[in-house]
């Protein structure tokens, strides 16, 4: 049986607020049209673009922790309709999240893609496996131009997916994106200055 998201994330405490704002009747008949079980093409296409996500777990003592998890464009690889996973590069060592999951699988993913103001959410089973214990998708997910220590292969299975609105996420830019949008600045003010330069060895003393 599929699970919507909001019918994971809609709880008896979280329709008592909607209620006291007087929003329950927005979301009183969401079955049916929002059960996102299956990753569609345009899930698929926006998850390889992106090169960082923040994904939460909850520990044993019922505290939610969220973390960073980034890497190259594309880390974070769709298996099949329903199934992610992404290498576990080596970071501070703290290892919150991997003991968490090890407690209780569930994960929640936000992808941000700042410049577009767009936002998947993801609910999923998280399973650790050890580098070695599946060859073939550690060498789906191996990026060999990234200089980073694999620690461990986290895979997810999906229970459900939903798109934010774009409200309140402000455009941000990576360095890639900045230089990209620049570079033909750059090489048109490049051209600017050889036609200056020429034009002043043509006409020396004159204003240009």
């Amino acid at each position: 049986m599929s699970y919507g998201f909001l019918d994971i994330a809609v709880t008896p405490s979280v329709r008592a607020a909607q209620a006291e704002m007087g929003a329950d009747g927005i979301w009183s008949d969401f079955r049916g049209h929002r059960e996102f079980d299956r990753f569609t093409e345009n899930e698929k296409a926006f998850i390889a673009e992106r090169d960082s996500l923040y994904v939460a777990s909850v520990s044993e003592t019922g505290w939610p922790y969220v973390q960073h998890r980034g890497g190259p464009r594309g880390f974070l690889k769709v298996i099949d309709d329903t199934t992610l996973a992404f290498a576990d590069y080596r970071g501070n060592r703290q290892y919150i999240s991997t003991g968490n999951w090890a407690a209780n699988d569930r994960a929640c993913l936000f992808l941000m893609d700042y410049p577009r103001r767009a936002r998947l959410k993801i609910y999923a089973h998280v399973e650790k496996l050890g580098v070695d214990d599946d060859p073939a998708l550690a060498e789906q997910l191996a990026d060999n131009g990234y200089k980073a220590k694999v620690e461990r292969i986290f895979r997810l299975r999906l229970a459900s997916f939903d798109w934010n609105c774009q409200q309140h996420i402000t455009p941000r830019f990576t360095e890639q994106e900045v230089l990209a949008a620049v570079g033909p600045l750059r090489e048109r003010l490049a051209q600017l200055e050889a036609e200056n330069a020429e034009l002043r060895s043509q006409h020396p003393g004159a204003e240009v």
